[in-house]
């Protein structure tokens, strides 16, 4: 019988199987808010629900060479932490306090929403340029830490993102 994961690698895991929901051409995202050990709300970036998905109808920053991290506002679909957010207010869930497990670093917007939102501690596994984001971060009370740096301290690990 094989050793029982921690509860990090355990959220992580989930985050990443969330992500294969995703419907964008570019990054496949997935995120998860947890709470006391408890799953509160999952979310995978794609189009809005009821829409065709980019995969049925193309990428416009992909066409147009828009490097990651940069117009956001060109991107039809909802990133996997604007959507994490959007399912726990539609169940009527509170997310204050909670910890965000998410695939990659938030963009700018995600993070300006995680900070409003209450969330304590962003815990992820790779990395989106967007430097706003993590001056933005820095700024805040959110923690924030690299699943896959588990040896760092807090400063090491701020410094690495």
């Amino acid at each position: 019988m094989g050793e029982r994961p921690s509860y990090d690698e355990y959220f992580m895991e989930m985050a990443h199987v969330v992500s294969k929901r995703s419907t964008c051409i570019r990054r496949k995202v997935g995120a998860i808010l947890v709470k006391d050990k408890h799953i509160l709300s999952t979310g995978y970036n794609g189009a809005p629900k009821g829409l065709k998905h980019c995969s049925e109808v193309g990428c416009l920053r992909e066409n147009l060479d828009v490097p990651s991290g940069e117009r956001h506002e060109l991107c039809r679909g909802l990133h996997a932490e604007q959507n994490v957010i959007i399912q726990a207010a539609v169940f009527g869930v509170s997310i204050k306090n909670s910890v965000l497990y998410c695939t990659n670093t938030p963009c700018v917007v995600c993070v300006k929403m995680l900070i409003n939102a209450g969330v304590k501690e962003i815990i992820y596994s790779g990395e989106y340029p967007d430097d706003l984001a993590k001056k933005m971060l820095s700024e805040s009370d959110i923690k924030i830490r690299n699943y896959n740096n588990k040896n760092l301290s807090g400063i090491e690990k701020m410094r690495k993102i």
